[in-house]
């Protein structure tokens, strides 16, 4: 597995969808790469914070800013 597959069986590994054996070659990836494993922590982080979020608690401005972002980051990747 590299960084790229890595990346995108993030979402999956934490809903525990993997199969056992993509799994396990996520876990190997996961001990060998630090810049993998930062980044699941940051992907972590980041449910954390947005799991706490209502529509009703987010200015305007907030989610303009979110959404732009969102919409842009398949352009940037």
């Amino acid at each position: 597995m590299n960084c790229n597959d890595f990346v995108e069986l993030v979402t999956e590994f934490l809903d525990g969808a993997l199969s056992e054996d993509t799994e396990q070659r996520f876990i190997e990836h996961l001990a060998q790469c630090s810049g993998c494993e930062n980044y699941l922590d940051q992907f972590r982080q980041t449910i954390a914070a947005t799991g706490e979020l209502t529509p009703e608690g987010i200015s305007s401005d907030a989610r303009q800013h979110l959404l732009s972002a969102f919409r842009d980051w398949q352009r940037d990747v």
